[in-house]
């Protein structure tokens, strides 16, 4: 739950005159449910249109509640469905405006153009080197480290796939117990590994001259990976003798 500036983390920091937070008072609101913001992230967010704060005449920025909830908003679509920010952007100013809408999937992209899909849909989102950094709230130094280790690989045109977001919070979240990225290379192997194997099994039907059947791959390969990550956890937990829940 967020806190507003009725009370709560950051108080101090809120301008009592007006009701308005500081990007301070506002950081401190955000920190529980999202550990990693940080002032550099809701700065870039400002840039990218996603929240409007007020200014001071000396040029302070200043929060309503409205966007901090805003915020809220857009690290969640982040997190929990992997969206880019231009999609997020225009989701959440249809819903301001009223307008009776579904969360957008981002699907395939055709012609540098991302293509919205129905939440039911296929989806292959893609995300821009700086958004990553700022959605994982490291720097380029980590960013290419983990690139040196075949962690993230960036796609022919310079973006990533939205995978590389749950890759790189999970890195962090790892780095916390002391495992460093140079220790994940046995994971990053064994999952190439896997993915190799999937591979072999669907290359038939990717290369049938029916359409459909090369259509079913896709569905195959899913299939397959979601398995494969199964088995994978399965075997983890068996090996550490513990139970996730």
């Amino acid at each position: 739950m967020l806190q507003t500036p009725s009370g709560g983390a950051g108080q101090g920091a809120v301008a009592t005159d007006s009701g308005l937070m500081s990007i301070g008072a506002v950081l401190n609101a955000l920190r529980d449910e999202f550990p990693d913001i940080t002032v550099s992230k809701i700065r870039f967010l400002e840039s990218e249109g996603l929240v409007e704060p007020r200014r001071t005449p000396a040029g302070y920025r200043k929060f309503s509640a409205h966007d901090v909830e805003r915020l809220g908003e857009v690290l969640r679509m982040q997190r929990d469905h992997y969206l880019p920010l231009k999609v997020i952007r225009e989701h959440l100013d249809a819903v301001e405006r009223g307008e009776a809408v579904a969360l957008p999937r981002v699907g395939r992209q055709r012609d540098g153009e991302a293509l919205t899909e129905p939440a039911e849909g296929a989806t292959v989102a893609r995300i821009g080197r700086d958004e990553l950094l700022a959605t994982a709230g490291v720097g380029d130094q980590d960013l290419e480290e983990w690139e040196s280790y075949g962690l993230l690989a960036p796609l022919p045109d310079g973006a990533y796939d939205a995978e590389a977001v749950t890759v790189a919070s999970l890195v962090v979240q790892l780095g916390r117990f002391g495992i460093e990225p140079r220790h994940l290379r046995a994971m990053k192997a064994a999952a190439d590994r896997e993915a190799g194997l999937v591979d072999q099994v669907v290359a038939p039907l990717k290369r049938h001259r029916n359409p459909q059947t090369r259509a079913h791959a896709e569905a195959r390969t899913k299939e397959l990976a979601g398995l494969a990550v199964k088995l994978h956890a399965a075997l983890v937990q068996t090996a550490l003798g513990v139970r996730l829940p």
